[in-house]
């Protein structure tokens, strides 16, 4: 399924890398939400030329959200993947992920590594396939908790369509991360499945997407990240729901402190590390007991007193990444 709001000058190849895939049955279907360019053309040619593509069309503008359920709910093949028009498979990539899933039916997604690209076309595909990583749904979701990150982009997963139908569509509350939450619901009733050492898709850096338009800035993230975190205790799909939120919310603050430190390279009046260090407060309320909020304090106070300090300076910026690495070690996946 691949929605489409005036990205007509992308469609075509995003088209292209699907037809093009090897050793599975697929169909398009292309949603233009309304677009004001010239997608409406541009996807009934594509169309024409190939009896696999079907195009709807709104009449009005309905948004991501709409537009994306929509297409999900109209899937009929064993498997669905979200494409944006923006975005691009690799050559191999569904039937990497299909033979995946077909070995393991208690998978319900797979999923793989999507390598952004900010060129006209992408670069060659890098590594190779061999091997497969497959953990039990509850054990994914908890790493996603311990880190605080949402690990896939969206163009490299492919679902399951029945586990789809379980769980349904994105929820119209969460328009800035309800891809996440939608795979956190999916990992609560499946297991997880990942093609590894080789990019499954493509993910196009451009100054019209969403997150350079709409999803900007650091605390934005953040808070969106936050917002799916919190619909699982409300949904109540796993019996530590609540222990999972306060793990996510304490790696939330320990993430939020950590990008405050990228922003001080001003001395600490900067707006930004200030707006990040009352997040992280309000995610955790003991961030000030952090390692992480001790040492921007350093990094604050050093900074204060100018280039005389620099070798400390560089000393801390070692500690920190050597702390970083652990941290990364310690969480998993």
């Amino acid at each position: 399924m691949i929605p489409c709001y005036n990205y007509a000058r992308f469609l075509p190849a995003a088209v292209g890398s699907v037809l093009g895939q090897h050793g599975v049955d697929l169909e398009v279907m292309i949603i233009d939400d309304c677009s004001t360019d010239e997608t409406a053309r541009v996807a009934a040619a594509l169309a024409a030329s190939d009896p696999r593509i079907e195009v709807r069309s709104h009449a009005r503008n309905l948004g991501h959200v709409a537009t994306f359920n929509e297409g999900l709910a109209a899937a009929t093949g064993e498997h669905v993947v979200v494409l944006s028009a923006d975005d691009l498979l690799t050559p191999g990539s569904l039937a990497r992920a299909t033979a995946l899933l077909e070995a393991h039916p208690n998978v319900g997604f797979a999923y793989g590594r999507a390598a952004p690209f900010a060129d006209s076309s992408p670069p060659p595909p890098s590594g190779a396939a061999g091997r497969w990583t497959v953990w039990r749904g509850h054990d994914w979701i908890r790493a996603r908790c311990r880190r605080g990150l949402n690990c896939i982009r969206s163009p490299e997963l492919v679902m399951r369509t029945s586990v789809q139908r379980t769980i349904g569509g994105y929820r119209p509350d969460l328009p800035r991360s309800g891809d996440f939450e939608m795979w956190m619901r999916a990992a609560s009733v499946s297991d997880v499945g990942r093609v590894t050492n080789i990019d499954q898709a493509f993910y196009r850096l451009h100054p019209d997407s969403m997150t350079r338009t709409v999803h900007v800035g650091e605390r934005f993230d953040l808070q969106a990240r936050h917002d799916a975190f919190a619909a699982l205790p409300k949904a109540a799909l796993l019996p530590d729901a609540d222990q999972l939120y306060d793990q996510a919310r304490r790696a939330l603050a320990v993430t939020a402190l950590r990008q405050a430190r990228w922003s001080q390279h001003h001395p600490p009046t900067d707006d930004s590390a200030v707006d990040l260090m009352d997040f992280a407060l309000a995610m955790f309320p003991d961030a000030h007991r952090l390692v992480q909020w001790r040492l921007l304090r350093w990094r604050r106070w050093l900074l204060r007193r100018g280039p005389a300090l620099a070798p400390a300076l560089n000393a801390l910026s070692h500690l920190e990444r050597g702390l970083y690495w652990q941290w990364l070690h310690r969480t998993g996946l």
